[in-house]
């Protein structure tokens, strides 16, 4: 590959002047020199060799992004909407900022620690971080890192986290379940922890402040795994019939649970209520269409992309972001009506 040296040589110039061309400083250069130039870099296809530049200047323009996958949930998980919309919010934000992403999946945090360790990135996002291991990857990572939906790294200073009014958006949905008639309401998820537990606090907190007992058997547990995906189903059916509506975690389980529930004659919202939470594209495109709780998925990757970008280039942040939630009222809750399904009395 042609190198800068030559360029000048053969153009007669500085290497000053053609490397004021190359990285865009027109004010350095004259119309004319600036055209002949161009027209040469054009002729000899030249690419600009990006890792010396960046090594020249102490970065690598790459931002890592590391997402923890659980064993027990993801078998790939890419394919989860609201994973697939926050990365592209990402890309797109770094990408437009003159960077470039580093993606990297494990559902084992020692491998996520050791590679990122390693890493020549100028930061690193992490998504999926769970009790303490934001900050067991901050031990091998010294370079400025921002958490995506990571409550156990909150109060940290060296850390930004960007969140949801998750616990104020489930509430609010309870709510506005609790307004239309409902009583029996079941919560569905796969787990209790992180931002799935701030949203079983707002739904608990919701059905309380209602009068309306919260049981143990009330958390309806989901095994997402492809093996054990439909006897779980089987399952969370025969035992929503106890239910008028069932609050679930995420839109990807609303439209998995209305699908199971179809298939099984018992309709939505007909039969029984169901609302989810995120808003992303498989609710809106389901019928009935989801009523669930919106957030901007895309804008969450784009804030946690520029808040890093931040931290990079040495401006402060504050530790914690919050981006707002409200409720998007569509098909699949209404009131209560009375219907029987395998032998259970419904209302």
């Amino acid at each position: 590959m042609i190198t800068i040296k030559e360029i000048a040589a053969r153009l007669n110039m500085s290497t000053t002047t053609v490397s004021n061309v190359i990285h865009g400083k027109d004010g350095e250069v004259s119309p004319e020199t600036r055209q002949k130039v161009k027209e040469f870099l054009d002729e000899v296809d030249y690419i600009p060799n990006i890792n010396a530049r960046n090594l020249a200047q102490n970065e690598s323009k790459i931002i890592g992004v590391a997402l923890k996958a659980r064993a027990d949930k993801y078998e790939n998980l890419i394919m989860d909407p609201f994973v697939s919309e926050l990365i592209g919010g990402i890309e797109e934000t770094i990408r437009k900022a003159g960077y470039f992403m580093m993606l990297y999946i494990s559902r084992d945090t020692e491998k996520i620690m050791r590679h990122v360790s390693t890493w020549n990135v100028d930061g690193l996002i992490l998504f999926g971080m769970l009790d303490d291991d934001g900050v067991r990857v901050s031990t091998k990572y010294k370079k400025p890192i921002v958490c995506i939906d990571t409550y156990s790294i909150e109060g940290l200073k060296h850390f930004t986290n960007v969140g949801l009014t998750d616990e104020q958006g489930t509430y609010d949905m309870v709510k506005y379940i609790i307004s239309n008639g409902h009583k029996r309401i079941a919560f569905l998820s796969d787990n209790t922890n992180g931002v799935d537990y701030a949203r079983f606090t707002g739904y608990k907190r919701a059905l309380m402040e209602a009068g309306l007992e919260f049981k143990e058997e009330d958390f309806l547990k989901i095994r997402p795994k492809s093996d054990e995906i439909e006897e779980s189903l089987e399952e969370i059916c025969r035992r929503a019939m106890d239910y008028t509506a069932i609050m679930c975690v995420s839109d990807l389980y609303a439209v998995t649970l209305m699908s199971a529930l179809t298939d099984r004659g018992i309709r939505v919202p007909e039969g029984i209520s169901i609302a989810g939470f995120d808003d992303n594209y498989m609710g809106s495109m389901y019928r009935p269409a989801l009523t669930t709780v919106h957030q901007d998925i895309k804008e969450k990757g784009v804030v946690s992309a520029q808040t890093l970008l931040k931290r990079i280039k040495g401006e402060k942040t504050e530790p914690r972001i919050i981006l707002p939630t409200r409720l998007v009222i569509r098909d699949t809750v209404t009131k209560p009506r009375k219907s029987s399904f395998y032998g259970y009395s419904r209302l």
